[in-house]
């Protein structure tokens, strides 16, 4: 060594600390690496991705070969820096603290936290020229990496962990949620939106959605015919149920643009209408939209009956309010629904009493409750576990509802105020 001249040294120094410090870049690079990316750039052809991909199919060939490289080059370093402080200050006991100071600040900034970093903060552009290193760096070591990986991988067997080549990730329906609403300005809002309403029909029922029993509109086939034909021709809506005295006796549904084909022909009655009933769609109460949505596709139906356990009509779902779910409303009941919530000059809201919680919360950006009623009437109901009056006032889950109009039995018209959270039990009205 005391040949060696002593720029040399330094220079074998500087080198070394380059290099360890393009091991420690390219670990945490490579590690940090956004799955998900990479393997959309591997699979568009991006030489460098194909090869990280590749890499990070064995981690631990990928680490043994990157440790292997960063330890015996710290190693190495560690030896030349003790003989080059030796070769400055001579043989002192200071010299070995001299040398361990130096080898602890360089290892600790220049070859770790410096570089990984960098490598944190820009992944890919790290990572993929470093793939084009390490690739052949493990061919070359690969025996001895494969002796140290055997040893490391039979130590982990002991503890219980399999190792083997990576395999896809998978995301969970709310960690897509998550990338989803973090694309930002990558995907524009709507767009968000609608795939966000797409993951959440799981969670929706057709009972959230459907039109309940009691708006059921339908033809009554025990009625006189003149009634049959005025209502039919008066109809908002494309498709019909049609029954016997009451729901609960569905016959089928009508399609009305074939019923205005016959009307014209003036060999309309109650025998032809009869002919161009199709046999009623049901589904079970409770059943996700995503389910309902794939049975109407499978059915060829856009309008279902559902029903309970008992065979019990309550309510009826489209494809149509279906769809709206993903992309807002489209129809004319949006029209309808702004004229049910109004807003008031004191920030309060008028809302009759027959609009469901998910539109009132989607409208306002609300959360009132959803898992039990599915109307603001019912809500109120089941809250005062009695008939309600004109004139109560109650706290929601804060928010204030007072009763403006009723009739008979069920809720008309609310007055809705959400509360600020600052409000303490002793400021809220009472019911």
């Amino acid at each position: 060594m005391d040949e060696i001249p002593l720029s040399a040294l330094i220079g074998a120094l500087i080198f070394l600390v380059l290099l360890s410090a393009f091991f420690s870049a390219a670990e945490i690079s490579l590690v940090t690496l956004n799955r998900y990316r990479l393997r959309h750039q591997a699979e568009a052809g991006h030489r460098g991705a194909r090869i990280a991909a590749k890499l990070l199919e064995r981690p631990d060939r990928l680490i043994g070969v990157i440790l292997l490289g960063s330890n015996s080059i710290n190693a190495l370093f560690s030896a030349l820096t003790t003989v080059t402080v030796i070769r400055v200050w001579g043989e002192k006991e200071s010299a070995i603290g001299i040398a361990t100071v130096i080898i602890t600040l360089v290892v600790l900034i220049l070859t770790d936290l410096a570089p990984k970093t960098l490598a944190a903060l820009r992944p890919e552009r790290i990572a993929y020229p470093s793939a084009f290193v390490l690739r052949p760096l493990l061919k070359l070591s690969y025996p001895v990496v494969w002796i140290i990986n055997g040893l490391a991988n039979g130590l982990l067997r002991l503890l219980g962990v399999r190792i083997q080549a990576g395999v896809a990730e998978k995301l969970s329906a709310d960690e897509l949620k998550t990338l989803v609403m973090e694309a930002g300005v990558l995907m524009p809002e709507t767009h968000q939106d609608m795939l966000l309403a797409i993951l959440e029909l799981e969670k929706v029922t057709v009972d959230d959605v459907m039109v309940p029993r009691g708006e059921i509109e339908g033809i009554d086939l025990d009625a006189d015919w003149e009634e049959i034909a005025s209502k039919l021709g008066t109809s908002r809506y494309t498709r019909l149920p049609v029954y016997r005295g009451s729901l609960d006796n569905i016959v089928g549904l009508v399609h009305l643009r074939k019923v205005m084909r016959i009307m014209h022909t003036g060999d309309f009655n109650r025998d032809t209408f009869l002919k161009l009933l199709v046999e009623p769609y049901f589904v079970p109460q409770g059943t996700p939209l995503s389910t309902a949505l794939l049975n109407f596709r499978a059915s060829k139906r856009r309008v279902a009956l559902v029903v309970n356990e008992y065979g019990d009509i309550l309510g009826l779902v489209t494809l149509e309010e279906i769809l709206e779910e993903i992309v807002g409303d489209f129809t004319t009941p949006g029209i309808a629904l702004a004229e049910e919530i109004q807003p008031q000059p004191d920030g309060s809201f008028l809302v009759h009493g027959s609009v469901t919680l998910r539109d009132l919360n989607r409208r306002l950006d609300w959360d009132l409750p959803t898992t039990g009623p599915k109307t603001l009437n019912g809500l109120i109901t089941e809250y005062l576990e009695a008939l309600p009056e004109t004139g109560t006032s109650l706290m929601l889950d804060g928010y204030q509802v007072d009763v403006v109009r009723t009739r008979g039995t069920a809720v008309q018209l609310a007055r809705i105020r959400r509360m600020p959270p600052a409000t303490t039990d002793a400021e809220r009205p009472q019911h």
